[in-house]
Order: structure tokens, then sequence, then C-alpha cells
């Protein structure tokens, strides 16, 4: 039957038909339940309760006004600061690894590797690494002589627990964000380059004007990336830490989980996954509203 349909019947059949099951998906697990999340954050719901009390904007006063929850973004700073290096290195790496280097391909594939590495296998390994007792990493300073740093207790500190553990995500993550920027120079016409040396220009005269000007969008992107990465992250500090030692790495997404499922709060649960959407929503238009000024 489908087949005695006129041409341009069938045609808008199948536009219709591959637009409307990708949004048909769409809003079933992504609209509805965000906006079900939003209703939820105005009631007391413990989550198994059928009784949803609406008690307003009672939740979102508790999340701005309690130090315990709202104060847990201060936590996330750290991966923020090492996301920047993050993001230095790959540049660095990748304008490396883009010339004319004996074993490039090698060394793409060591620095990407640790991407592909499963998160939490990633936490138990540097678990050993950071022991304060046996880690090799202790073991290592300490046979550089190193003593006063030997005895440091990495993820024991409240001054650099959270720096600790964002210098993994940067070892995990780096490679990927490297893999961006070498697609994004290898897409610059090699004849800018050749120009510029011919006119004198020097190596970092030609990183200012010609590959920095080219990549700006892919630094914009990977930046989105490193900011939602570090509002965010959870894996590792669940792992490795369980938010100690006193709640000094305990993210804000970590108090969301255990505001939920260990003290049966859900409305205050949804409240505070409605305020991190906002806050990466503020932070992300303030971050493009800052690098599209800077483009201009």
């Amino acid at each position: 039957m489908f087949n005695r349909l006129p041409f341009h019947t069938q045609r808008k059949i199948i536009i219709v038909g591959f637009v409307a099951i990708p949004l048909l998906l769409l809003l079933t697990f992504a609209y509805y339940p965000a906006l079900e999340l939003i209703r939820l954050s105005f009631t007391d719901w413990d989550g198994m309760s059928p009784d949803k009390s609406w008690i307003g904007w009672d939740n979102y006063k508790e999340v701005f006004s309690n130090p315990e929850i709202f104060g847990v973004f201060k936590h996330n700073f750290a991966y923020f600061v090492v996301g920047i290096i993050q993001n230095i290195l790959a540049i660095y790496f990748a304008i490396i690894l883009n010339s004319k280097l004996r074993g490039k391909n090698f060394f793409r594939l060591l620095l990407f590797l640790p991407y592909i590495l499963n998160g939490v296998a990633v936490a138990y390994l540097f678990g050993y690494v950071f022991d304060t007792t046996n880690g090799s990493l202790n073991t290592f300073l300490g046979t550089l002589g190193f003593d006063s740093l030997s005895q440091t207790s990495w993820l024991g500190s409240e001054g650099f627990v959270n720096y600790t553990l964002a210098s993994i995500g940067l070892w995990r993550f780096m490679g990927f964000n490297m893999v961006i920027y070498l697609a994004a120079l290898q897409s610059i016409p090699s004849d800018l380059y050749e120009a510029a040396s011919i006119d004198g220009a020097n190596g970092w005269q030609q990183f200012v004007y010609i590959t920095l000007p080219n990549i700006y969008k892919i630094i914009e992107l990977n930046l989105f990336l490193t900011v939602t990465g570090a509002l965010e992250v959870f894996d590792l500090p669940f792992v490795l830490t369980n938010g100690g030692p006193a709640g000094a790495s305990e993210t804000f997404v970590m108090k969301i989980i255990s505001t939920a499922f260990q003290f049966n709060n859900y409305g205050l649960a949804s409240a505070m996954s409605v305020v991190l959407l906002l806050f990466v929503v503020v932070v992300l238009s303030i971050q493009r509203f800052l690098l599209n000024r800077g483009g201009n």
C-alpha cells in the first residue's frame, strides 16, 4: 500500500517518521523527566510515599540558606583550576604531536589511552598511587630525597585533597582534549605557516596570530566540557574518599545523591538538581559571553 502512494506523499511520511521518532524519544526520556524533576522540587516527597505534599519554595530556600548544601560548590573549584591547566597541556602536546616528530602516532596513543580506561578502575589505581604508607608516589619522593613530602597524606588532607583528585582527572582526560585540538590543528592550511615563516614570524607569533584564532571555537568547546565536568564531578571522590576527610572532598552531585538515597529527601534532592542545572547554564552563559567578546 505504501508503494502505491504518490512519491511526494511517501517522502513526507518518511520525513515525518524520521523526525517524530527521535522527538518522541526526546520528550519521553529528557523533557518529561526534567519537568517531573521541577515538579518534585516543590514537594516533600520521600521517594516511597504516594503523597507528595506541595511545600512551595521551601526546598530552594533550604538549598541557598544551608551552607552545608550550597557551600559544597567550593570543592568543585579545584576541578575547574586543574581543568584550565589540562587544556593548556592539551594544546601544548597537540602542537608538538602535530609536527614532524618521529613516533608521534605512538605518543598520541600513549596520551589518549587513559581516556578509554574505566573511571572506577582509574580511581582504584590511583588509590594505590596516593596511599600514604605504601603508595608509589610517596615511595618515589622518598627515593629522590624529599622526606618531608614522602609522608604526605594526599587524600587525607583537607587543604589539597580536591586538587589531588582533580589531578587524576587531568591524567585521564587530557589526551581526549589533545585529540580534539589535534584535529583542529590539522584542519589549518600549512600555507599559512609557510607564508608566516617567509615573512619572518617566529613560532610564538605563528601560535598567537594563526593557531589560536583558528582553534578558538575548539577551545570554547573544550572549556564547555571542562566547566560542566568540574561542576558535575562524582566518580573519583565517591570511590576514593567518599567525600572525606570530614566532607572536604564532597561535591554537589555527591550531596544530591546522599540527600535522595541516604536521607530519603527526594524533594530537596530534586531542588538541588534544578539549582545545579541553573548554575551550569549561568556559568556557561558567562563563559560564552566572555569568550565571544574576546573573539570579537
